[in-house]
């Protein structure tokens, strides 16, 4: 908490709104990906992707307001 900037904060929170929908998204692509894989154990290495793809979708709404609060001096 030593860097605390809160205009950085502020300004990021609208984009980390909208990144917080698309990792609803990211979270319904998951589980598609999950099911697709439950279906078809042999699609594994090509649903992988999906996977990943997904969770990166999930963790955007930390690394949005992060960027943010790096990019933004005191």
């Amino acid at each position: 908490m030593a860097r605390c900037r809160p205009l950085g904060f502020l300004l990021g929170l609208p984009f980390a709104m909208l990144a917080l929908l698309l990792s609803l998204v990211g979270a319904v692509v998951w589980f598609i990906g999950f099911v697709l894989t439950c279906i078809c154990p042999c699609c594994c290495g090509c649903c992988a992707w999906v996977a990943n793809f997904a969770v990166d979708m999930i963790q955007l709404p930390v690394k949005s307001i992060r960027w943010f609060i790096d990019h933004i001096p005191c």
